[in-house]
């Protein structure tokens, strides 16, 4: 690894200085260098095929001075070796001969160093040519011991006993046995001068060898001069060997605890797919596997097996960095491969139907990255996929078709592209035959609203579908970039785009109102809205015609500004729940309606630049939004209050804490513990059953007895 990290140092080197910029001569590169550790690499740049290297030892004179550089080699403690690089580099490599190991207690040891500071020199290398040095330079060696113990370990890891049953060892950051380990101050095999080196650094907490103090809930942390008057009530009694860190060591056998009965629990098998599909859930394919489609994960970058989920629409653009022609998903396939069988939801299988579109201009999907492949340049790729369109039929809990609109087209690899594809899934209510099936069930949050136009085939009218959208900015946001998506219902949004407006035509009020006002009408193509989800689009009972209000079609213009601009375009749609299918609720449209908002458009020209006021085709950008909310009506199950009730809040038995009616339990229609009637019949009972108790009762028969004597 070394040797080709000193390669491509060579290259490096002679690349940024070439023989031009040298004008010829020989270089060394670096011209000065230190060295710290045991080996060098130094290039030399230039035409050196009949030069000599020399490398001798030199110190300074006594004014500082280096002595002028000589041809005459002395035998020093580095090997010197060379390897041509090319025509014009030669890569030269010093390595100390000797050890850098400090001296024990052995005195006759003599490859070793006696003191720290172990190499303390300056060397000359040159380049000479006929016994005349052509280039030289100087190199400080300054290196240091390496401190170890006299038993040098091997590479072996320390083992770590079981930690079952004891606690972990002093010293966890002692890992390698008989060598001392950078920043591990508990380590018996660091020498003092080691322990020297990293003093301050040491590894802090358990991972140390430090031990933490005992917490402050630790009954043994506790004394009777410092005890909190909730000692000892609420301390906890735990051992030492309790340690939070055990975990993070143990080596040994995973235990496993038996169960008691109490807690014991089943095992649970795998998750199987549903019978029927609920909104979120999984497709799955024939196989019980998921089907998917490549799905946006970030900013661009997709994941190839995406899960569908059921009545989720998604739309999506992935980039990918073409180098070679693909040959495999999901950019090439065949529609073999993408007629995938899928469960319905009722336990029946439907085939994917797959439409191939071939794009005349790829040009849209394209970008170029600038680096060129010459194995590749003007290599044509056919059949790439550039965008896949799934439509999803449903009804109910089950799906009744699936269509894939595959778009492919031809690249030409000229140079490596990137090529954007589109994927997109759009759930339908219907069978995909465009009639519908009107089982009536209601709407599902997140499903696009159904909408359409009438239309009228052999005297029979029927609904054709069209959809409702709103803005979707994408690139810079400008409207001629922008895209639609479909209203999706109970997800209230605002979008919108900018469009790119000059003085020249703010000089043409009308023509700019009648463009936005288009630009707003694009979005709905739908003169009439279902009812609900799953509508039959031959009976005109199950749709509703959109209302609009239509804001005043005047305005005024004058220089550089124009009002009455239709910028806006809000939909307001009024639901309600019907009912319960299933415990789902069943959710219907009551209304749509469409309003706009109008403002004046006038140029900016602040900010020391008036070019766009005085420049008839400077534009500048305006806002052009469209957004959509949903309302709720809450359905009214009660009778509505009285006048008395709604004065008189302290007699209203819903805003108030006393209440005064319900003191007549059960003779009031406040008691709802069980039908009116029973209530009245059974409060009748027991108030007839007081009376002849108190009739028959002792109270009575002595009124009688007096009543009887006085009488007498």
């Amino acid at each position: 690894m070394a040797i080709i990290l000193s390669s491509i140092l060579c290259f490096f080197f002679f690349s940024s200085n070439s023989l031009s910029e040298t004008g010829g001569t020989l270089v060394f590169q670096p011209s000065f260098s230190i060295a710290s550790g045991p080996s060098l690499t130094i290039c030399l740049l230039g035409n050196a095929s009949d030069t000599l290297l020399t490398l001798k030892t030199t110190s300074p004179s006594a004014t500082g001075s280096l002595p002028p550089p000589s041809c005459t080699a002395e035998s020093t403690q580095w090997l010197l070796t060379k390897e041509q690089i090319g025509k014009t580099a030669v890569q030269i490599q010093l390595k100390l001969k000797r050890s850098l190991q400090l001296c024990g207690n052995n005195k006759t040891e003599t490859d070793c160093c006696t003191r720290p500071l172990c190499v303390l020199e300056t060397l000359e290398l040159s380049a000479c040519q006929g016994g005349v040095p052509l280039v030289s330079m100087y190199i400080q060696a300054q290196i240091y011991a390496t401190f170890s113990s006299s038993n040098p370990g091997s590479e072996n890891i320390t083992v770590i006993p079981n930690q079952v049953y004891q606690p972990l060892g002093s010293c966890p950051c002692d890992l390698t046995s008989g060598v001392c380990n950078i920043r591990c101050c508990c380590d018996k095999d660091c020498s003092e001068e080691g322990l020297k080196l990293f003093d301050g650094h040491c590894l802090q907490g358990a991972f140390g060898g430090q031990v933490s103090p005992a917490p402050d809930y630790q009954c043994s942390a506790q004394s009777t001069a410092n005890a909190p008057d909730w000692f000892p009530f609420l301390c906890v009694t735990s051992p030492p060997e309790n340690n939070p860190y055990l975990g993070l060591f143990y080596q040994g056998k995973t235990l496993t605890p038996k169960p008691s009965p109490s807690f014991q629990r089943p095992v649970l098998s795998a998750p199987l797919p549903a019978g029927e599909y609920r909104q979120g859930s999984p497709i799955f394919t024939v196989g019980d596997q998921y089907f998917t489609i490549p799905q946006e994960l970030f900013a661009g970058q997709c994941t190839n097996t995406g899960p569908v989920a059921y009545l989720k629409n998604f739309n999506v653009k992935c980039t990918t960095l073409i180098k070679f022609c693909p040959i495999g998903p999901p950019l090439q396939m065949s529609p073999s491969d993408l007629r995938v069988q899928v469960k319905d939801g009722q336990g029946g299988v439907i085939t994917i139907d797959v439409l191939d579109e071939v794009a005349v201009d790829s040009s849209p999907f394209i970008s170029s990255s600038g680096s060129t492949y010459l194995s590749d340049v003007g290599k044509v790729c056919e059949n790439v996929t550039l965008a896949m369109d799934y439509q999803f039929f449903w009804q109910a809990n089950a799906l009744t078709k699936i269509t894939l609109i595959r778009t492919v087209g031809t690249i030409v690899l000229n140079s490596s592209v990137v090529v954007t594809t589109r994927y997109s899934s759009v759930f339908l209510s219907g069978n995909g035959t465009g009639t519908g099936t009107g089982t009536g069930t209601g709407y599902v949050v997140g499903a696009p609203v159904v909408a359409g136009f009438v239309d009228t085939l052999d005297n029979n009218t029927f609904i054709k579908r069209r959809s409702i959208n709103i803005w979707q900015p994408v690139s810079d946001g400008v409207c001629s970039m922008a895209e639609m998506r479909p209203v999706m219902f109970g997800v209230n949004a605002t979008a919108g785009c900018l469009l790119a407006v000059s003085l020249y035509n703010l000089t043409q009020c009308d023509i700019l109102r009648d463009t936005v006002a288009s630009l707003q009408a694009s979005l709905v193509m739908a003169t009439h809205v279902a009812k609900k989800g799953d509508p039959r689009f031959q009976t005109m009972a199950d749709w509703l015609k959109i209302s609009y209000v239509r804001a005043n079609a005047s305005g005024a213009a004058g220089e550089g500004w124009c009002s009455g601009v239709q910028w806006h375009q809000h939909l307001h749609v009024r639901s309600v729940v019907t009912g319960q299918v299933g415990g789902v609720p069943q959710r219907e449209i009551q209304a749509l309606l469409i309003s706009y908002k109008m403002s004046s458009w006038k140029l900016e020209c602040g900010g020391g630049d008036p070019s766009s006021c005085l420049d008839p085709l400077e534009t500048q950008l305006f806002p052009v939004s469209s957004s959509v909310t949903f309302t709720d009506t809450p359905v009214n199950t009660g009778s509505p209050k009285t006048r008395f009730q709604i004065n008189f809040t302290e007699y209203d038995c819903d805003r108030n804490d006393v209440c005064w009616p319900e003191l007549a339990f059960p003779f009031t229609r406040y008691y709802t513990g069980e039908p009116y009637s029973q209530s009245l019949a059974k409060g009748l009972l027991l108030v007839f059953i007081f009376i002849v108790a108190s009739v028959l009762g002792t109270p009575w028969k002595q009124i009688r007895q007096a009543w009887n004597t006085s009488s007498l």
